[in-house]
């Protein structure tokens, strides 16, 4: 895999498998990296006025039974799986959550989403509601490779509040297995615990200040010890392949960051637009986002978290017969409204995530192919990810249009496709690979609906990389 490159960061730290290696940033303002060679082993390499013991260089041999990077897949597969908690709770970053979780069950791990609260229903920090699969209560006596907190508030003070939480990573920590946090989660969370001591630490840079100056590293990733943090919604992809090396190896880690779509073809190439047209409203844009069965989460969850941080009016609505979905790799999501319902507003914008059983079962909603209809005939805009160009594809919606898609779908598409592309515009249709590449897709969005500073303010508070014109 020869980058990560611009999908997760600004200026330049640089690391490569295996473990990532050297993935600590020296920049003043907010730090990057890419998948590129670069010498092995975590370790500072932030300038400081104090001279920090270097971390303990970490590989895959380090963690706790792990799977060698030279193991095949099948042998892999027979060992026993490993064990993640991945706590959650009101407020709780959505993105980071569902990122860290998906990646992780794509990499075979056993994850368990436990709720810190009274109910298993949580809403995440920009909105989502998410259904845990327990509560942490049952989590109590279990032994588990890795616990991984997401951050978001105020998520992480609810993480920090949990007595229970709080016992299980102490716990983790004595016992030398592995834990992590992102985003407000190292600063409010575990440095409260007392689970930061003496280890190199990074973290939200609005959370910064708080964490020991001499501890504290401007990084996307850190890993010191058996702690891995980094910095926030936009460096979550690398923080779970991260986590992903440490539990499984390197080769596991490729694999998963190029079903991901993080190494593309042509990484600098964030979006290519023809037929330009403005896409400008005397109101607030009304955005509708259809879910299904088997919807890939990150798709919907960072595309409904980025337009909501821009203050879009977002509706989530279930093509289902219920308004809670089981996206494609096991997160349980609640929409806002079901699709009957939904369909009697009119939206700016309608948005297709993908997960191809999720791309199915909307292609076969009767409602939706109403709406995707209208929508065209009256000159509004209409977009989809992943393989939901598929769908435009199918109904006559891409006739003309230049579009993109995931690879695997790309040459059942008889229109023009633009490769080596994350979004590819055309007028009133935006199209983009999907998974990791949403994250760009709904900055376009933002960009084309209120100016390229508004993109820049939300992708500066995700800590994601974004051109400065």
């Amino acid at each position: 895999m020869e980058c990560l490159s611009s999908i997760l960061s600004p200026t330049a730290v640089k690391f490569s498998y295996p473990m990532l290696a050297s993935m600590a940033a020296s920049a003043a303002t907010v730090p990057s990296f890419s998948l590129k060679s670069m010498a092995s082993g975590q370790q500072r390499t932030a300038t400081s006025k104090h001279s920090a013991k270097p971390t303990k260089t970490l590989s895959a041999t380090t963690a706790t039974n792990p799977v060698s990077s030279t193991t095949s897949t099948s042998t892999a597969t027979s060992l026993p799986p490993k064990k993640v908690l991945v706590p959650i709770g009101l407020g709780t970053e959505e993105m980071e959550a569902v990122i860290i979780v998906d990646v992780l069950r794509r990499a075979g791990a056993d994850v368990t989403v436990a709720s810190v609260e009274p109910q298993l229903q949580i809403e995440a920090s920009c909105g989502t509601k998410l259904v845990a699969d327990t509560s942490i209560s049952s989590c109590s006596d279990q032994i588990f490779d890795l616990v991984a907190l997401p951050g978001g508030m105020p998520g992480s003070v609810r993480l920090r509040d949990c007595a229970a939480l709080q016992k299980i990573t102490s716990k983790q920590a004595e016992e030398r297995r592995l834990y992590g946090a992102i985003c407000a989660a190292p600063a409010v969370t575990l440095l409260p615990w007392g689970l930061l001591r003496r280890r190199q630490t990074t973290c939200h840079p609005a959370f910064m200040h708080k964490l020991p100056t001499f501890w504290a590293v401007k990084s996307n990733i850190q890993v010191s010890e058996g702690l891995t943090t980094s910095r926030g919604p936009g460096t979550s992809y690398v923080f779970a392949l991260c986590l992903v090396e440490q539990l499984f190896g390197e080769s596991v880690a490729k694999g998963i960051g190029e079903s991901l779509l993080v190494c593309l073809d042509d990484d600098n190439s964030r979006k290519q637009e023809f037929n330009k047209v403005e896409w400008s409203f005397d109101h607030i844009p009304r955005v509708l986002i259809p879910v299904a069965n088997g919807s890939e989460e990150i798709e919907v969850v960072t595309i409904v978290d980025i337009l909501r941080r821009a203050k879009v009016d977002v509706v989530v609505a279930s093509i289902e017969k219920s308004v809670q979905i089981l996206a494609s790799q096991g997160t349980k999501i609640i929409a806002d409204k079901l699709i009957g319902v939904a369909a009697e507003l009119t939206y700016d914008l309608i948005i297709l995530p993908g997960g191809t059983a999720g791309a199915e079962r909307l292609n076969k909603s009767r409602i939706l192919k109403n709406l995707l209809k209208e929508q065209e005939l009256a000159g509004r805009i209409y977009g989809a990810v992943c393989s939901s160009p598929g769908i435009l594809h199918r109904q006559g919606l891409l006739k003309g249009k230049k579009a993109t898609a995931h690879p695997s779908i790309v040459s059942k598409l008889t229109n023009e496709v633009v490769n080596g592309t994350k979004v590819v515009i055309d007028g009133k249709v935006i199209t983009s690979r999907g998974l990791s590449t949403v994250t760009d897709f709904a900055l376009v969005i933002v960009s084309k609906l209120f100016g390229h500073a508004r993109a820049r303010s939300v992708a500066e508070g995700l800590v994601y990389e974004y051109p400065r014109s």
